[in-house]
């Protein structure tokens, strides 16, 4: 038998809550305090810190005093089966091998974990990341129910120099499943970086096992600022944007999860029959940096010089002003020196 009064919530582990509070509070509605503890098995003290977790979690769960908690406007949760039914015919074998998650470490790292129990391919999504990570270390804030945070384990049998240029056309990917999803205006920064109006509103990460010259794995992980709130958006490290600052329209985010999906299984079928070349056109059509003076950082050293696109194989061609140079990896920024004087552009 079970027991719901007050007496027993300690019988019950606070996680095992959190879930179905939120999904009761994700309507909009005012909830009282009594009613939720009743329907939980709770105290209103018990409701209060599951509140508080939430509110860790970067829900904006608020409290009127005397009637209950709301969190306003509600959230349009994300639906494995809905996401699932959207997937283009391609990509629904990943449906078998899909995870949809309520708060997790981070989507590379449980990817990552799959692939070290022998699994080949596997997707993770989640809607809230406790470590989320992105490039070169760095934290990707990820507050619940508001962003895309996936990651996709994807099996090559080329060995990794054949992967030359794929996280470039990850962030194409992302270009594409906004595009169809009725969304424009972005561009990107090399390498992966997707921006709008100069601010990065998505990111790649991607983490490479296996052999050099044999069968590799990689994990794809990419998050997409959705409608990031601005007490999660105080702690990015740089200027960002969302999608909410793209269009006028809330975007579905079980829709926008789906188009990824779909748009990243293409990609990959036929970057591994082409590799980066097909894509460069397309990549360079979405330059931000093209023809502008960048500093590029790659451990202590830099180079300066004007961005002039990609080559076949992904790597950054950089004027000098004594001739082009092909970098293959490193961090792009906007070059705060001048520019060295490039021989005919007068």
């Amino acid at each position: 038998m079970k027991c719901f009064s007050p007496g027993c919530e300690s019988a019950k582990p606070a996680s095992m809550t959190l879930q179905p509070l939120m999904s009761l509070l994700a309507d909009g509605k005012i909830h009282s305090g009594r009613a939720l503890g009743e329907a939980f098995g709770l105290s209103r003290a018990g409701i209060w810190k599951q509140v508080e977790a939430l509110r860790a979690m970067g829900v904006d769960v608020q409290s009127l005093p005397g009637r209950g908690y709301v969190i306003e406007g509600g959230i349009a949760l994300l639906d494995k089966a809905l996401i699932s039914k959207q997937l283009d015919p391609a990509a629904q074998h990943l449906a078998q091998v899909f995870d949809l998650h309520f708060s997790i470490d981070s989507t590379n790292a449980e990817a990552s974990r799959r692939a070290a129990r022998g699994e080949q391919s596997c997707l993770v999504i989640a809607e809230h990341q406790a470590q989320g990570r992105g490039r070169r270390g760095r934290q990707w804030v990820s507050p619940f129910g508001r962003n895309i945070y996936m990651s996709l384990l994807w099996p090559f049998q080329t060995g990794v120099a054949a992967l030359e240029g794929l996280s470039l056309v990850c962030a194409l990917v992302v270009v594409r499943a906004l595009h169809r999803m009725g969304v424009g205006g972005f561009e990107v920064k090399w390498p992966n970086d997707i921006l709008f109006r100069q601010r990065k509103l998505a990111g790649i990460l991607l983490e490479i096992s296996g052999d050099v010259s044999g069968p590799c794995r990689v994990v794809i992980g990419i998050g997409v600022n959705a409608q990031m709130p601005a007490a999660a958006g105080a702690s990015i490290d740089q200027p960002y944007s969302d999608l909410a600052a793209a269009t006028d329209h809330v975007i579905d985010r079980n829709r926008l999860a789906a188009a990824l999906i779909s748009e990243l299984t293409q990609a990959l079928a036929r970057f591994q029959r082409e590799g980066f070349a097909p894509f460069r056109d397309e990549w360079m059509q979405l330059d931000a940096y093209a023809g502008q003076a960048v500093e590029i950082r790659a451990g202590n050293h830099s180079r300066v010089g004007i961005a002039a696109g990609v080559d076949a194989a992904g790597c950054l061609l950089l004027d000098t002003g004594e001739g082009l140079l092909t970098i293959s990896g490193g961090e792009m920024l906007p070059s705060l020196r001048p520019a060295p004087a490039v021989p005919g552009a007068d």
